[in-house]
């Protein structure tokens, strides 16, 4: 077999690297640019011959992004909400994708089905009748569903969660390329399927479930639509400040009687210190998350 010329391989792998900078380009050059802008004078701000590096470092616009998210309310409300919907999430996605890889049952198929269905629809579609539902089920109990985190804690454990079919799917391929001999040897020895399930398919599954418990927080913590419906701002939350920012501001400014006026840099501030917490939590389990990435196929490999 012949190989390619040198000249060939550096060609196809220079080719390679150039579309690899590019794309790297496209996706970092926002952050880079909330970063810049973040951290810029008021100065620098209104000169047009400043792009990128401010000349002056200020953190001004940090410290008035933080007082029209009210970060310290927000932030915490935010981590405990994103990590209970995650937590649940992560369950019954487990459970859902283990049933559906492990035992065999009447209309399986057409769960299977269901299952891909709900992810297919559109959520204003879902939205609405789930809405109604829940106006209903707090009519009738008396029990407040509308204005906390009831609903979407029922929907997370009803596997009706933000891209639940997506986590479902990760956990049923992976299990699938775990040996169904381990199973067969836990139960020769006693255990019974949860024992099965926790003792054995679990505990070899730790990655996995590190991969889709962050995949949920960071789809919870950015999720607005359903969460501004349901929620209905009672719960100050980061994402859904950072969505109303600029009549946040304005209010703070009614409310102060101060002389400042909008501007992009305090927006960016805002969506820095938004995402910062995702940043520092990736950065924190990198490792295992690319390990997990790579245990559960979806690179494809």
């Amino acid at each position: 077999m012949r190989r390619k010329p040198a000249w060939g391989r550096i060609a196809g792998k220079s080719v390679i690297y150039a579309v690899l900078v590019v794309i790297s380009f496209v996706y970092l050059e926002p952050v880079f640019r909330i970063i810049s802008k973040t951290f810029m004078s008021a100065p620098d701000i209104i000169d047009p011959a400043v792009q990128w590096l401010p000349r002056a470092f200020s953190t001004d616009n940090l410290k008035v992004a933080s007082r029209v998210l009210n970060l310290e309310t927000s932030l915490v409300n935010s981590l405990w909400f994103s990590s209970l919907l995650a937590a649940c999430q992560t369950l019954v996605s487990a459970l859902t994708g283990y049933a559906l890889s492990r035992f065999e049952f009447r209309f399986k198929r057409f769960w299977f089905m269901m299952i891909l269905m709900v992810f297919i629809v559109p959520l204003p579609v879902l939205m609405v009748p789930r809405l109604m539902m829940f106006i209903t089920f707090q009519d009738l109990t008396k029990i407040k569903m509308i204005g906390t985190a009831l609903p979407q804690v029922a929907m997370a454990l009803l596997g009706q969660g933000v891209y639940s079919t997506v986590l479902i799917l990760i956990f049923y391929n992976f299990f699938n390329m775990i040996p169904g001999v381990l199973d067969e040897a836990a139960m020769i020895d006693g255990a019974g399927p949860l024992q099965v399930f926790y003792h054995v398919v679990v505990r070899l599954s730790r990655a996995t479930v590190l991969v889709v418990f962050l995949f949920s927080f960071v789809w919870n913590w950015n999720e607005t639509y359903v969460t501004g419906t349901l929620v209905a701002g009672t719960i100050q939350l980061l994402p859904g400040k950072l969505a109303l920012f600029d009549q946040q501001f304005e209010s703070l400014v009614s409310s102060s009687g101060s002389a400042f006026r909008i501007n992009e840099a305090y927006k960016m501030a805002a969506t820095f210190i938004s995402i910062l917490p995702l940043i520092g939590l990736y950065l924190l389990v990198q490792r295992q998350f690319i390990q997990g990435i790579e245990n559960t196929g979806i690179t494809g490999e």
